[in-house]
């Protein structure tokens, strides 16, 4: 099931119990699974399928000669990897597991049929793409403008407003499944440097760390920290589009009223 998926795209624009049972079909299409540090897509080679993620985290990532590595976007249930992969004819980067990871494979012809017959889905998509990159945007400001510890708070902000975009928070909680070195090449750190501020947000009990599980104990304090302002994720918008009228909603649950699969 998608429904991480439709309760993404729904807060872009409102889709239909239809537009929702497509969604699902089409993630139900050719399930792959992939082992933590699997290679997902390799760069160099030519694209085949859109690849839903549907549990686990993967990374884009671009590997150097001399072994360095910097991860460029991260990839949580619920995420598409490039709806317009199938311009490219080969890869400019790699994308690998981060977690043990189910994917469904989504074909052209699938997806070209899916927003033909699909125009809200197709909508959506458009905007899916314009937040992707805003992230890219923010993200490159990151790398250039914020200093260590504003680098790390604001990646993690990010990270809880997605996940809790698709239910995948708990509280103040959720999943942090990276390891410090990875931080350190999302955010263009050392690994003394991440420590470093991982140990100062312990200390000034901004956050807790523990079993692959952030809990940020003063969101306000981070957000802060981090000069971060969530409005680039386009979450929640209101001024859509097209009209629902006349048709069923998907009945999807608020965040608050959601409960775990």
């Amino acid at each position: 099931m998608s429904i991480r998926l439709v309760r993404k795209l729904s807060q872009f624009t409102p889709l239909s119990n239809g537009d929702a049972q497509a969604l699902n079909r089409l993630s139900e299409a050719r399930l792959r699974l992939y082992q933590p540090r699997d290679t997902i897509m390799h760069e160099g080679e030519p694209p085949k399928v859109i690849n839903l993620y549907l549990d686990g985290w993967a990374y884009r990532h671009k590997d150097l000669a001399n072994g360095k590595r910097q991860i460029t976007s991260i990839f949580v249930p619920g995420d598409l990897c490039d709806v317009n992969v199938f311009v490219l004819d080969r890869m400019d980067h790699s994308v690998s597991a981060l977690t043990s990871v189910a994917v469904a494979e989504i074909s052209r012809s699938a997806f070209e049929q899916l927003i033909s017959e699909h125009p809200r889905i197709a909508q959506a998509l458009w905007w899916e793409t314009l937040v992707t990159a805003a992230i890219q945007r923010e993200w490159t400001t990151n790398l250039g403008q914020r200093d260590a510890a504003e680098r790390i708070s604001h990646l993690f902000c990010e990270l809880f407003v997605r996940l809790q975009s698709v239910g995948l928070t708990s509280g103040n909680s959720c999943p942090l499944p990276l390891s410090q070195a990875e931080i350190g090449e999302t955010t263009g750190l050392t690994i003394v440097s991440v420590n470093r501020v991982l140990q100062d947000f312990r200390r000034t009990k901004l956050i807790a760390l523990k079993r692959k599980t952030l809990t940020i104990l003063d969101f306000e304090a981070l957000k802060q920290r981090a000069m971060f302002n969530p409005n680039y994720l386009h979450l929640g918008r209101t001024d859509h589009a097209f009209s629902t009228e006349g048709e069923e909603s998907t009945g999807l649950p608020s965040q608050d009223e959601e409960t775990d699969e």
